[in-house]
């Protein structure tokens, strides 16, 4: 695999770093199985593809992607807190309303970016270097800030609140936690996370596509499975950590995978490679108990 391949692999990683910590503060965090971020991820990058055509600064723009994918995780948070609408059901719900919701953003399936602005185009050239490597510089720095962030949150007394309802939903009231208003700020933390990720992702590919969505959902999650199998811990720094470690090394795998001309995988094959790596994550923790046991013997 070439150095440009590889660096490609980093930057799209480090984007779906991103969603891989919006899919662990849903899943993990809240304990809510949230198939929002379906919708979410391609309403992010409608957003910030159409504001930016229609002259808004991209930073705004990207900005305002994350917060279309607020209000989509609010919605779903309030048809399960308000309507006792099953959580996955009520997922399912806003990414299908969503698919429309984005192609009246868009006005058409696709928005090109094309000779647009975008947040990285004031890197062009910078310290001499290529964009292949300042992209994925400008956007690891965006990821460890944003991870940063939310540790500091999670760790205050709201997050320490949020994760309570998440661990034990019962106890949380029964201490007077609000849960449904948390249940609801945190999809709403969760999405804008992941439509901030679609928002730059659309900016690193050059174009918003409605269909970029779909498997978003698998990625984010192989993404913490596979991070927690690389870093095993209940710490909250590490945890948040192997989510976008996991990230990245799942991009890197496939990539990997589609390159090596004697496996004989295309492009086509992405979904077993995503198969095969979270099955092998799934059962690389338990596979290690025998031998640990063995050593203690």
């Amino acid at each position: 695999m070439t150095v440009f391949a590889f660096l490609g692999a980093v930057e799209i990683g480090l984007v779906f770093g991103l969603v891989a910590l919006g899919a662990y503060l849903s899943f993990r965090v809240l304990n809510f199985p949230d198939l929002t971020v379906e919708g979410s991820f391609p309403l992010g990058a409608a957003v910030a593809a159409t504001a930016i055509v229609t002259g808004l600064h991209p930073i705004s723009a990207t900005l305002l992607s994350a917060l279309a994918g607020a209000a989509a995780g609010a919605l779903t948070a309030w048809m399960n807190v308000r309507l006792r609408i099953l959580h996955l059901l009520a997922g399912i719900l806003t990414a299908i309303a969503l698919y429309s919701v984005n192609l009246r953003i868009m006005g058409r399936p696709n928005m090109p970016l094309l000779g647009e602005d975008t947040v990285f185009t004031p890197l062009r050239g910078l310290f001499g270097l290529p964009n292949y490597v300042l992209v994925p510089l400008a956007l690891a720095v965006i990821v460890v800030v944003v991870k940063l962030l939310l540790d500091r949150f999670l760790y205050s007394q709201v997050g320490l609140a949020m994760r309570a309802v998440g661990a034990n939903p019962q106890m949380a009231e029964a201490n007077a936690v609000h849960t449904g208003r948390l249940t609801i700020l945190g999809l709403m933390m969760s999405n804008a996370l992941v439509a901030l990720g679609g928002g730059l992702f659309a900016q690193t590919q050059g174009a918003a596509d409605i269909s970029m969505g779909i498997g978003v959902i698998i990625v984010g999650l192989a993404s913490v499975i596979v991070g927690e199998a690389l870093l095993p811990t209940r710490a909250l720094f590490l945890a948040t950590l192997a989510a976008v470690t996991g990230s990245i090394v799942y991009r890197i795998a496939i990539a990997v995978a589609l390159n090596v001309d004697a496996i004989g995988l295309t492009a086509s094959d992405v979904n077993i490679v995503t198969a095969v790596l979270v099955a092998v994550a799934l059962v690389a923790p338990s596979s290690r108990r025998p031998f640990s046991v063995l050593r203690r013997s």
